[in-house]
């Protein structure tokens, strides 16, 4: 065959294209488990973020086992139902009538023996998806820790919803205000929500993505609140 010619240039680059796609494909089902435990934990780190924990990457799941008792579903009227509450989705959860959502819950034991509530929310910050976890004491109003984090937020400015100095002043928060539910609110520094609910300062040239968690908080606790009522009766 005609090295030179164009039939051969065209099987050549065919026959290179398997080739690589095999090998990547290949690849990429051989890591395919890695790369799913390295997500389940990071998952699992930030869930204990939220309970004010930060272990060595070589003892998030171990400390994750010894806290975390257990992990459920439940309904929007505070029941508990069947479901793997660590592999829901609630990115899609979170767009759906909130009658229709599986919520899921990490009912955790910390150090001193109190009994604290995980649960996760997800929303859109000013560059794409932002998300997170909320801690409350037993009592399903006072909040413990939160944490939060973003896939592209602009850095110095979005981006530290990320860091302690935002997520620390929800500690102490309640989502109930003289028997009503009122998820914490997220606003501008020296301003105060034209409602009752508790409220922590946003992020100083972070307007937008201050008001996403603020959206994302809202969105995804209203779901809970016959659950968290359960809790404090």
């Amino acid at each position: 065959m005609n090295k030179q010619g164009n039939v051969y240039t065209i099987i050549y680059i065919i026959v290179l294209v398997v080739v690589v796609g095999t090998a990547l494909a290949f690849t990429s089902i051989s890591l395919r488990s890695r790369q799913q435990a390295n997500a389940d934990a990071d998952k699992m780190r930030q869930i204990l973020a939220s309970v004010r924990l930060t272990p060595a990457s070589d003892e998030i799941i171990s400390t994750y086992d010894a806290v975390v008792e257990r992990s459920f579903v439940v309904d929007s009227q505070g029941d508990e139902e069947n479901g793997d509450a660590f592999g829901i989705n609630v990115a899609e959860q979170s767009k759906l009538p909130e009658a229709e959502r599986k919520l899921p819950v990490f009912e955790c034991k910390v150090a001193d023996g109190s009994l604290k509530y995980v649960l996760p929310v997800y929303g859109a910050g000013l560059w794409g998806p932002i998300w997170g976890y909320v801690a409350l004491d037993a009592d399903g109003s006072t909040v413990y820790g939160a944490y939060f984090a973003h896939q592209g937020e602009t850095p110095g400015l979005g981006a530290e919803i990320e860091k302690p100095a935002f997520s620390s002043q929800f500690e102490g928060k309640h989502l109930f205000k003289n028997g009503e539910f009122l998820p914490v609110a997220v606003v501008k520094a020296g301003q105060k929500p034209l409602g009752d609910e508790d409220y922590v300062d946003g992020i100083s040239g972070g307007t937008i993505t201050s008001k996403g968690v603020s959206s994302m908080l809202a969105n995804c606790l209203a779901p809970y609140e016959a659950y968290l009522s359960k809790l404090s009766k």
